[in-house]
C-alpha cells in the first residue's frame, strides 16, 4: 500500500470531497426546483442564484491550474 503524506491526503480530500459535496448540492437544487414546480425559467434562476458560489470555487481551481502551469 502506498504511503501518502498529510499534504497529499488533504489535497485528495479537498479535491474529491468538495467535488462530491458540490454534486450533491446540484442534486438538492434540482430537487428544490422540481418540488416547487419552478418551470424552466425558475429552475434556471435557482441554479444561477444558488449555484454561483460553486461556479466561483470551480473557477478558482481552473485559474490556479492555468497560472500555476
Amino acid at each position: 500500500m502506498p504511503t501518502f503524506t498529510e499534504e497529499q491526503f488533504a489535497q485528495f480530500g479537498l479535491t474529491f470531497g468538495i467535488s462530491a459535496f458540490m454534486l450533491y448540492m446540484v442534486f438538492i437544487l434540482f430537487q428544490l426546483a422540481r418540488e416547487s414546480k419552478a418551470g424552466r425559467f425558475g429552475t434556471f434562476v435557482i441554479l444561477l442564484g444558488l449555484g454561483l458560489g460553486m461556479m466561483g470555487f470551480v473557477a478558482k481551481g481552473i485559474i490556479k491550474w492555468v497560472l500555476g502551469g
